[in-house]
């Protein structure tokens, strides 16, 4: 059967289409002056979006004119390409708000880390879809481990930790493959004690944490090994509650853990650290309902939330839309996150199942957390909204992410 004969997926597209071009037009707003220019003014964020956009169309081309086994077949080759392009930002890199995260090409920048995401998905697909790869082995669980961590480990010293973060969007296509849930368990139990530590303090923690355990211990005791799991797994977790805040202050740097005692309510800093948040949450609740109207905002247009077209354009939306303009973002974020499941659930080709679960997991942990950054439920991080945030890299790296799984999707009923 033809490679083409399943046609690419429409819905996917038209989604993509609608949030790309509603970016631009909250972009706009929140980087308009006084008074409105040229759509195309090269000088202006709304201009550079412009051409953004339109690169990316002639990218949505070439992506889908390419053969997709090209994708499978060259996979190990576009990942070391893109390891290379991360480590050469430590001699040829830029410093922009504090992060060597750029080359640099005139007034015009490239950020590597945006196109690492697609290239180690398409190294993990690849590994995973090895006829000799068993996920349920520890030995090829440590391979699948190092292939995310090794992007992961040279983004966090640039610094950007906001990058590294969604390299557990990774643990998706893992668990969907046969990864045990051991590991989803540990995680969330780590992260829960060390938020709760924080919040508590190690010793009611404790306490909690030999009640819960002690509970579950006798409803196991005929379990020996279930037993001793439960057993581990308390001595651990208060281990970590006690060593939290050796952790918190020696580990984190000032602006980490300023950003963790706002969200967590411990310090209140409307004008320093906590500026932003606090602007973007005045920005959006102003919006009401219906909102202010497209470049009405009075927040937006006063420039009170710092960068406002970056990482949080989703305030912008809050003012200007109101409720019903979040909504529909949201719903629209909600709807191609699901079509992408549709999708890779459909796929025989295991290769095209994993990647279609790695994009899922990128999406998502970009959309939630972002969101969830902008309206002060997550410390501050730098993630941008996918096909929504301003930047050429951020919207080229989602772009060739999304499309490639649109062009295996394609190619499906050949296998």
């Amino acid at each position: 059967m033809s490679k083409s004969s399943a046609g690419f997926d429409w819905i996917s597209i038209f989604i993509y289409l609608a949030l790309i071009s509603f970016g631009w037009a909250n972009i706009y707003s929140a980087s308009l002056g006084s008074s409105s220019g040229s759509f195309f003014d090269l000088s202006q964020p709304y201009g550079k979006q412009a051409l953004f956009i339109g690169l990316s169309l002639f990218l949505i081309v070439i992506i889908l004119s390419v053969e997709a086994k090209f994708y499978q077949r060259f996979s190990s080759v576009i990942y070391i390409i893109s390891l290379l392009s991360l480590a050469g930002l430590f001699v040829f890199g830029k410093t922009i708000s504090g992060a060597t995260s750029w080359y640099s090409f005139g007034s015009f920048g490239l950020q590597p880390s945006e196109f690492a995401k697609f290239a180690t998905a398409l190294a993990l697909a690849k590994y995973l879809s090895d006829i000799q790869t068993n996920i349920r082995m520890l030995t090829h669980q440590v391979k699948a481990f190092i292939i995310i961590a090794i992007p992961a480990l040279l983004i966090i010293p640039q610094p950007d930790p906001g990058s590294a973060l969604v390299y557990a969007a990774f643990f998706f296509p893992l668990y969907r493959e046969g990864l045990s849930g051991f590991y989803l368990v540990t995680g969330l139990t780590g992260v829960a004690v060390f938020i709760l530590t924080l919040v508590i303090g190690p010793i009611w923690v404790s306490v909690a944490v030999l009640s819960i355990g002690l509970l579950l211990f006798f409803r196991k005791r005929k379990k020996r090994p279930g037993r001793l799991l439960i057993t581990l797994f308390a001595i651990i977790s208060i281990g970590l509650s006690f060593s939290v805040n050796y952790i918190f202050e020696n580990v984190f740097e000032q602006r980490h853990r300023d950003r963790f005692n706002i969200v967590l309510g411990k310090e209140v800093d409307s004008r320093g650290i906590g500026y932003n948040t606090n602007q973007s949450e005045i920005a959006i609740g102003s919006g009401g309902w219906l909102g202010k109207g497209w470049t009405e905002g009075t927040q937006t247009k006063g420039h009170f939330v710092p960068e406002q077209h970056t990482d949080y354009i989703f305030s912008t939306v809050g003012e200007e839309w109101g409720f019903l303009g979040s909504a529909m973002v949201v719903l629209l974020f909600v709807a191609l996150l699901l079509r992408l499941l549709i999708l890779a659930e459909r796929q025989r080709n295991q290769f095209y199942r994993v990647y279609g679960y790695s994009v899922i997991g990128i999406l998502f942990i970009h959309f939630l957390v972002n969101i969830g950054m902008v309206i002060g439920i997550f410390p501050t991080v730098g993630i941008p909204l996918p096909f929504f945030s301003y930047g050429g890299s951020g919207l080229w790296g989602f772009t060739l992410l999304l499309f490639i799984f649109i062009k295996l999707d394609s190619d499906r009923l050949s296998y």
